[in-house]
């Protein structure tokens, strides 16, 4: 893995300041680092050799404790700048995933296990913070600091430079040999861990159903071996990181020691002069240090690399060709057309809906009818632009529907699902979802409108009492009559209706049905239908058959 993704620079703009201050912080270390050493050498020579006393050495120490201060000083800039910059980059990468999901649409989530996108979106994210606040500081010091350190030992003494110059190029191939075993069991771990979230989420999910049919117990021993699994996997990197940094402090110990030796001997022949040699064996240290700390910093960033990358295939997986035209027809005066349409999903042999064909006219209520898995919710999905076609075309008139502008065209669309989606939060912001500019009186209109007053009034703050997620403290009839309100809400001309009478009890399903009804005047309207109850309200029904299995 590379120490610096460029696509990191691409898809987050802000990291490219924070490199720009990070070599200047970089620089003024490495000056202040041999400003330091050549302090400390002048002092030492000056007491041992001359004999000087605290009061003659009170300016080198002045401007020793400046220099300890400044050195301080930049290293709380690199943290603030680093921190600073990690944040507003992760604010980004996070922006730009949750965009690109939805621009890639659901035909794409649905090959994508939820777990594992919002494990990218959290715990991958967040472990950039490593990356930013720890290793590419010292990737940057690693760079600048050595040729500064070893510029400095030149002029003092060569042969020692030549030593460090020869040892030095030991350190990073090394740590790039365990780096590369690092990278391949981090990569593992990520593995495992995009496998646990996503199970335990879908485990969470599933939970009634897994109690009622007595399974809970066999799926917690599931968690529990992919938990092993994941905790085996993450000991495992621990250990090659100890050992990592054990390998680069033996080398950087035995090659400073071989500067030591040959300074010793020169300095007892008299070869070199004691202000130099100190000179050299303060700096020796600090030419190995940035590359040692290299070496450690990448086992704590190796993570968030790993989620990057990840990230990054999701930022540039292409996306599927959508129309420019903003000019829509109007669906409440267009004839929609479906000419041949087949849809195969990915992972998937048997079409989903093949070669189906329909003409819907102007205010025409049309029933979908078939078994399940014919493909009646794939028609919706084709129709709102969800789905694109492997072959055929939909039109609207004569305007292809490839060509409209997805956005524009669903404006003109209100879609009620079957099992409809509300968000943590009140009954008046779900509802508002239909149109955020909805007035209080509006949205009330709507729920009267869809036989949902009665039961928001009797909540316990009506519609300002807050859902849990996935409108949790509501019936199933309940949550299909807020979707409801949000369609009339929207008052779209064209309402795609999926099964909204599916998993209801007799008295949710009259009043959902009745609501379908007063909503479905005066629009286009088309519905997937099970109930003869729900098919009788349309003009007409049309069967959608299942695809044939291919011989």
């Amino acid at each position: 893995m590379k120490p610096l993704d460029p696509r990191l620079l691409r898809h987050a703009r802000t990291t490219r300041p924070f490199l720009a201050a990070s070599v200047l912080l970089g620089a003024a270390t490495a000056g202040l680092i041999i400003a330091q050493a050549t302090l400390l050498a002048g002092m030492l020579t000056r007491a041992f050799r001359h004999g000087a006393s605290l009061g003659d050495l009170r300016t080198p120490l002045l401007l020793l404790l400046a220099v300890v201060v400044g050195r301080t000083l930049v290293a709380w800039l690199q943290e603030v700048a680093a921190h600073r910059s990690s944040a507003a980059v992760k604010s980004q990468l996070r922006g730009r995933l949750l965009a690109r999901a939805l621009a890639l649409g659901p035909r794409w989530l649905s090959g994508e296990r939820s777990g594992e996108l919002a494990t990218l979106a959290t715990r991958g994210i967040d472990a950039l913070d490593d990356y930013f606040s720890r290793y590419l500081p010292q990737l940057v010091l690693a760079v600048i600091v050595p040729v500064a350190v070893g510029a400095r030992i030149l002029l003092g003494d060569w042969l020692s430079a030549v030593t460090i110059a020869a040892t030095l190029p030991l350190i990073p191939v090394f740590a790039i040999l365990v780096g590369l075993t690092t990278q391949r069991r981090m990569d593992r771990q990520w593995r495992t861990l995009s496998l646990l979230s996503a199970h335990f989420l879908d485990v969470v999910a599933g939970l009634p159903t897994l109690k009622i049919f007595g399974r809970a117990r066999a799926q917690a021993d599931r968690i529990r071996e992919i938990t092993g699994r994941h905790r085996r996997a993450t000991m495992s990197t621990l250990r090659i990181a100890f050992l990592s940094a054990l390998v680069l402090e033996v080398l950087s110990t035995l090659s400073v020691a071989l500067v030591a030796v040959s300074i010793g001997l020169r300095l007892v022949e008299g070869g070199l002069g004691l202000e130099t040699a100190l000179l050299v064996l303060i700096l020796a240290p600090e030419a190995y240090l940035p590359l040692r700390q290299v070496g450690a910093q990448y086992h704590a960033s190796v993570e968030g690399l790993t989620a990057a990358a990840r990230i990054f295939e999701v930022l540039e997986t292409p996306l599927p060709p959508a129309g420019t035209r903003r000019d829509v027809p109007d669906p409440d005066r267009a004839t929609l057309r479906l000419d041949g349409v087949t849809v195969t999903y990915p992972g998937r042999d048997v079409p989903a809906l093949a070669d189906f064909s329909l003409t819907v006219h102007p205010g025409e209520t049309v029933a979908l009818v078939g078994p399940s898995g014919a493909g009646k919710s794939t028609v919706l999905a084709v129709l709102l632009g969800f789905v694109r076609p492997d072959s055929g075309r939909v039109l609207v008139d004569w305007d292809d529907l490839a060509d409209l502008a997805p956005d524009a065209w669903r404006e003109r669309i209100a879609w009620v699902p079957q099992r409809p989606h509300l968000f943590a939060g009140t009954v008046a912001a779900n509802i508002r979802l239909g149109r955020p500019d909805a007035s209080d009186a509006e949205v009330r209109e709507a729920a009267r409108a869809a036989n949902a007053l009665g039961f928001v009034d009797a909540l316990p703050s009506g519609f300002d009492t807050t859902l849990g997620d996935r409108g949790a403290g509501l019936s199933a009839g309940q949550r299909q009559r807020i979707a409801l309100a949000r369609a009339f809400l929207r008052d779209a001309p064209l309402l795609l209706l999926d099964e909204p009478t599916s998993n209801l009890d007799t008295e949710s399903e009259a009043a959902v049905l009745d609501a379908v009804q007063r909503l479905a005047e005066s629009r286009t309207v088309i519905l997937v239908a099970h109930r003869p109850a729900l098919a009788a309200m349309a003009d007409r029904t049309v069967p959608v058959p299942p695809a044939l299995v291919p011989a």
